[in-house]
């Protein structure tokens, strides 16, 4: 069967050597017999597999040793609500809301306690990433908290936001991997796997030692980073198949790609040639962000008119460009190029944005 080039904002593309790799070893693991999906979590199998896609990530993204590495379920939509449980102990948090994203972590937080909006984009229509001049941030927030990536609107922080000494929280799932980062510069990253890393199931917590320690007592124990950490994010059964996915999905990063630098070049070529064409289509395409502040992973744009939405869609699946239709709340289209979307599918859809102009415009 012909695969197509799969836009979708998540679950989202993956790469296709990895999909073929958990074919072949879907039936039974080399050297174990049984299947991933049927594997104990318990045994040395998959504690190999674990320890395996633990240290990829580790190498991808350069994280230092004091720094807990933990498998979680739940999506990032849990994240919401652990981060203020564990991290708060009754102080307030501030939060930066750029997008749909930062504002509902915010909104559901705040069932946690007390929460302040130390910059709100809603106004401007969600089109920028703040100055830090422009934040208002209490010095003596517990951690200050912001999405790097609004899959919604397309806006991506460019740089972290500079909190000195308070812990910064990063919901990086739509951008996870893309480039490097410095580690160092944040107290969590974390991200639910399904955009860039692997299938959905499994959420991807970086979180510095320290504030594992320090997290909230009295929490459930799926819910205290404390108690998954302690014991290997295996308290309860993890999500096998998910975690082996991503290990899979690193090592092409790190041995197909050749690692977080290469894969960062490839991001901005790809992304460069979807805005290249919105910005020299003589205004038929309008991108929502501002050009400083554009996502490499989320690309959402519209027509002069609606009336040829349809038709953009049905003329692109035709020719196997599939999932563009924009998040209701932007409209238009939204083309999702993570990490997997290969160069010749962006190549292709950007082609075919072209003619399509030129036929319609």
């Amino acid at each position: 069967m012909e695969r197509v080039f799969n836009f979708s904002a998540g679950p989202a593309v993956l790469p296709l050597q990895v999909l073929e790799e958990a074919q072949r070893d879907l039936l039974a693991l080399p050297g174990a017999g049984i299947s991933i999906l049927e594997i104990s979590h318990r045994s040395k199998t998959f504690q190999a597999i674990i320890d395996a896609t633990e240290a990829n990530i580790r190498k991808v993204m350069n994280v230092p040793d004091n720094y807990k590495v933990l498998f979680l379920q739940g999506g990032a939509y849990l994240q919401f609500g652990m981060v203020p449980m564990n991290l708060l102990k009754g102080r307030s948090a501030d939060y930066i809301c750029t997008g749909t994203w930062s504002t509902k972590a915010f909104k559901e937080g705040a069932s946690q306690g007390t929460l302040r909006c130390a910059w709100d984009g809603k106004a401007e229509g969600y089109v920028r990433t703040p100055e830090n001049s422009e934040l208002d941030l209490d010095p003596n927030a517990a951690y200050v908290y912001y999405t790097s990536n609004e899959t919604i609107q397309g806006v991506q922080f460019k740089d972290e936001p500079n909190t000195g000494n308070i812990p910064l929280i990063c919901d990086a799932s739509s951008e996870f991997m893309y480039k490097p980062l410095d580690i160092s510069k944040y107290g969590c990253i974390y991200a639910c796997a399904q955009k860039n890393c692997g299938p959905a199931g499994v959420t991807i917590v970086i979180m510095r030692e320290d504030l594992v320690e320090e997290s909230a007592d009295g929490l459930l124990g799926v819910l205290s980073y404390k108690k998954m950490a302690e014991n290997g994010s295996m308290l309860n059964t993890p999500p096998c198949f998910s975690i082996y996915v991503v290990k899979l999905v690193t090592d092409w990063i790190l041995n197909t790609i050749g690692g977080a630098d290469k894969l960062y070049e490839l991001n901005q070529k790809k992304a460069q040639l979807l805005y290249d064409v919105i910005d020299n289509s003589n205004g038929f395409y309008l991108g929502h962000a501002k050009p400083e502040c554009r996502s490499l992973m989320n690309v959402p744009f519209k027509m002069a008119t609606d009336e040829l939405n349809d038709k953009f869609l049905a003329d692109a699946k035709a020719v196997g460009l599939e999932s563009l239709k924009g998040h209701r709340s932007v409209g238009g289209f939204r083309a999702s190029i993570y990490n997997a979307m290969p160069l010749e599918g962006v190549e292709k859809l950007a082609a075919f944005m072209k003619d399509f102009a030129q036929k319609n415009g």
